[in-house]
């Protein structure tokens, strides 16, 4: 790779950056491939994370309607202060939208960790009103052996880290456990509805992507490179 093109890419993306694809000593295009890769698995993880996402909250959503009759339960549980921070600030931004506060409109703010927090011991007091029971009504395709609330929990928690990490452009290439991390989103998806697994199945290039590793991008770049100056 030329010099003067990796001293441009340092300054448009910061050496710091770049820094955490070489920590071995790799050259500069291996480092930029690495760099390429990175932002194609993390785009190939945004099928399954905003499906799941989207998918969970109106799953707890629809179940919370049922268990206490109000579209805003979230009002009248006894949440975490955690919790009623949240929804506080999620009614507090669509109010400066100048939109009306509707009850979708806030399940829809509400960030994914409130929802994976549904899933905290607070929530097995009878007054929450959704654990154990919600579960099941939740995830109506999950295993009767897979009802331990401190597993899903520990699931929800760890998808929701590798989501953070992607939608904050931060380093997945090195996470040796992403094929696996992939794979029990499917599976929540299809506990949630088979359907959203065949929906996600018609975006998801994850596997291919991952299974190809930086190899392609190598190849874009010595194309790139290889082309006369004045070529498009």
């Amino acid at each position: 790779m030329q010099e003067d093109y990796w001293k441009k890419l340092e300054s448009c993306l910061s050496s710091d950056r770049l820094s955490a694809y070489g920590h071995d000593q790799a050259s500069h295009r291996v480092i930029t491939a690495r760099y390429l890769w990175n932002i194609a698995l993390s785009e190939s993880l945004y099928a399954p994370l905003h499906l799941l996402e989207v998918g969970l909250r109106n799953a707890i959503h629809r179940v919370m309607f049922t268990e206490t009759g109000s579209t805003t339960w979230y009002d009248e549980i006894p949440l975490t202060s955690w919790g009623q921070t949240q929804v506080g600030k999620a009614k507090a931004e669509i109010a400066r939208s100048g939109r009306q506060t509707t009850p979708g409109r806030v399940i829809a703010e509400l960030h994914f960790g409130f929802w994976t927090a549904m899933f905290e011991s607070n929530f097995e007091k009878p007054a929450a009103r959704f654990l154990p029971r919600g579960i099941k009504a939740t995830f109506p395709g999950m295993p009767k052996s897979r009802h331990k609330r401190r597993e899903i929990k520990a699931d929800l928690d760890r998808i929701r880290r590798l989501r953070n990490r992607v939608f904050h452009h931060e380093r997945i290439i090195h996470l040796r456990d992403l094929p696996e991390q992939h794979a029990l989103m499917v599976d929540f998806l299809g506990w949630i509805n088979p359907d959203l697994v065949e929906l996600v199945g018609l975006v998801d290039d994850f596997p291919s992507i991952h299974a190809a590793g930086i190899q392609p991008y190598l190849d874009k770049l010595d194309g790139h490179h290889r082309r006369p100056e004045n070529s498009p």
